[in-house]
C-alpha cells in the first residue's frame, strides 16, 4: 500500500525524492501481492537502478509499512529493540541494557580512562533505576527531571575522547531512549524477546539449521508453542496430548484462550 506511513517510510531510509515522487504520481496505490507491487516497480525503472540504497528493498518495506498501517496494525504500539537498523519503524525505543554495553566495551589504556569510564557507567546505572522507579508512578513532573538529568549525563565531558564520543553519540538517541517518560508500560531492555529466541539460537547451533522451508516451519511453530506454553504455566507434553486426544492426559484448551485471558483487563 502506497499511503503516508509508506513515503515517510521511504524518505527516512534516504530513497531519493525523485523516486518517492514517481511512486507518488502513479494513480496505483494498492497491490495484492509482490508481483504486482514488482511488476509496478519495473514499470517504473526501479529494478533497473543498481544504486545504494538498494530502491527496490526501501520502497517494498515502505509499502509494507503502509500497509501494515493501513489496516491499523501496530497503530499504537512502541517498537523496542537493540538499535538494528530492521527494528527502527513506528514508535521506536532502545534497549538500555545495549546502550550500556557500549560504555561497558570501550577499550581503557589508563588510569584516568578507567575512573571516566566507572564513573559513567554507576552515573546510567544509578539513572536506569530512577525509570524503574518512574515506571511504577510515572508524572510529568518526575519525567521533567529525568529529562534533564539524562543531559546532564550525556553531554557531560569526561576527558576521555572516546567516551565523550560515544556519550554524545548516546545522547542522540534521546528520544528513543527515553520513550519509557512518554510510554511507562514500555519495557528498558529487550531481555524478554532476547530469551524468547534463545533456545531457537541454541537450536540452530546445535542442528546447524534446518534443511527446507517445512523443517523451518515445523522447527519455529514447536518452539513457539514450547515457549507459549511455558509463559502460561502449562506443560507442553499435557497441550499436545491434549491436541492430539491422547488417552490419561488433562484436558488443555486452545493456547488463545489463555492469552487472551491473560490480556483481558482486570
Amino acid at each position: 500500500m502506497l499511503n503516508d506511513a509508506a513515503f515517510a517510510y521511504m524518505r527516512k531510509h534516504s530513497l531519493p525524492a525523485t523516486l518517492i515522487a514517481s511512486l507518488a504520481a502513479q494513480p496505483q496505490t494498492a497491490f495484492v501481492d509482490r508481483n504486482a507491487w514488482l511488476t509496478h516497480l519495473d514499470r517504473l525503472g526501479l529494478t533497473a537502478l543498481d544504486v545504494t540504497p538498494n530502491p527496490v528493498q526501501v520502497a517494498t518495506e515502505g509499502a509494507l509499512w503502509g500497509s501494515v498501517q493501513s489496516h491499523e496494525f501496530l497503530r499504537d504500539a512502541v517498537i523496542l529493540s537493540d538499535d538494528a537498523g530492521q527494528f527502527n519503524v513506528g514508535q521506536h525505543a532502545l534497549c538500555w541494557v545495549h546502550a550500556e554495553r557500549l560504555v561497558h566495551k570501550l577499550n581503557t589504556f589508563t588510569d584516568q580512562h578507567r575512573a571516566a569510564q566507572t564513573r559513567v557507567r554507576g552515573l546510567i546505572w544509578d539513572y536506569y533505576a530512577s525509570l524503574k522507579a518512574y515506571r511504577l508512578k510515572p508524572s510529568l513532573r518526575r519525567a521533567a527531571a529525568l529529562r534533564a538529568r539524562f543531559d546532564r549525563i550525556f553531554l557531560r565531558r569526561t576527558g576521555f575522547v572516546t567516551l565523550d564520543r560515544l556519550l554524545k553519540r548516546l545522547h542522540a538517541n534521546k528520544a528513543e531512549l527515553l520513550m519509557v517518560l512518554d510510554r511507562p508500560e514500555t519495557p528498558l531492555h529487550t531481555n524478554g524477546s532476547e530469551n524468547d529466541i534463545r533456545c531457537y539460537v541454541t537450536r540452530r547451533k546445535v542442528s546447524a539449521g534446518t534443511r527446507s522451508d517445512a523443517g523451518r516451519d515445523c522447527r519455529d511453530a514447536f518452539l513457539g508453542l514450547a515457549k507459549t506454553c511455558d509463559k502460561l504455566g502449562i506443560a507442553v507434553w499435557d497441550y499436545l496430548g491434549s491436541r492430539l486426544k491422547m488417552a490419561g492426559h488433562i484436558v488443555v484448551q486452545p493456547l488463545d484462550r489463555y492469552v487472551r485471558g491473560r490480556c483481558r483487563p482486570a
